[in-house]
This record gives C-alpha cells, sequence and structure tokens, in this order.
C-alpha cells in the first residue's frame, strides 16, 4: 500500500538521494529552480525578523536564480544558500534539509516530487494503542488549513 511504503526509512533515502542528485545535476548544469519546501524545517541565519517571517505559508517557494543559485551548496543533507527577504532585502543564510523540499521546479514546471513522509521518533515506552490516536492527530495537523479547528486554551 502507498501510505506504507511512504513512511518507510528506505523509501525516504531514495527520495533524499534523488533529491540531491537532481540539484547537482541542475548546478552542473547552471540551471535555475524553484524548491516549494516545508517551511518549519528550515532555518535562518541570522533569524528573520517577525514581519518578513510570518509572512511564510507553511508550504513556501524559493527560486534559486542570480546571487541565491551562485551561493547555494549541498553540506551533509541540507540545502543551504543566502537569499535577501523583504523590502529591506535583508540577507539570510537559509538552511533546507533536502527531505523538507517538496518539489522541484525548472521553468514553472514541477520535475520532481517528493512523496516521503518524514516520521518523528517515538520513544519505546508509549503504549502501542496511542500510535494510532498520535498519528491520525499528526495527519489531521499536517494540513494548515485543520488548525482552525483546535480549541485555544
Amino acid at each position: 500500500m502507498l501510505f506504507d511504503i511512504v513512511k518507510k526509512e528506505s523509501f525516504m533515502e531514495l527520495m533524499r538521494k534523488h533529491i540531491q542528485e537532481l540539484l547537482i545535476y541542475f548546478f552542473e548544469q547552471e540551471q535555475n529552480f524553484g524548491i516549494l519546501c516545508k517551511i518549519e524545517h528550515l532555518t535562518f541565519d541570522p533569524v528573520l525578523p517577525e514581519h518578513i517571517s510570518s509572512e511564510f505559508r507553511p508550504m513556501t517557494l524559493f527560486f534559486l536564480a542570480g546571487y541565491t543559485f551562485e551561493s547555494a551548496r549541498i553540506y551533509d543533507d541540507t540545502l543551504v544558500f543566502e537569499a535577501g527577504f523583504g523590502n529591506e532585502n535583508i540577507g539570510s543564510l537559509v538552511s533546507v534539509p533536502l527531505l523538507s523540499i517538496m518539489q522541484i521546479i525548472v521553468d514553472e514546471t514541477p520535475v520532481f516530487v517528493n512523496l516521503a513522509t518524514i516520521q518523528e521518533k517515538v520513544s519505546n515506552h508509549e503504549p502501542e494503542a496511542s500510535h494510532g490516536v498520535s498519528d491520525s492527530m499528526a495527519a489531521f495537523l499536517s494540513n494548515p488549513e485543520n488548525k482552525k479547528f483546535i480549541k485555544k486554551k
């Protein structure tokens, strides 16, 4: 079943390798590209001001061209590049774990879609019956539109 396959560690590793190989290929071809990625997994150094970071959506598109493309490198399992943000063009070093890249786009066309589901490590002392509830809640909360249904205290 597809749902079971995309959660496997071996499938995640296959997706990570494919992402890395595609990015390296585009670097070698000097081909600009965009990445659609989960913003929750990214880091910015220095941290961006709130008025800029609050504008990011859960899935954010970054287009690597010009200086941003030239500064891009892959270190371990992370794509790193420099970019300017906001009207002030505030510079920051962006670190993107490869598995948080959900799509790679060239000329407005997706050339890669990442189907891997990143699983958080669960402690061994948690009862087996509670996995279904936590998996269900995680799936529910993974859709940003569902957050409006959560009660705030």
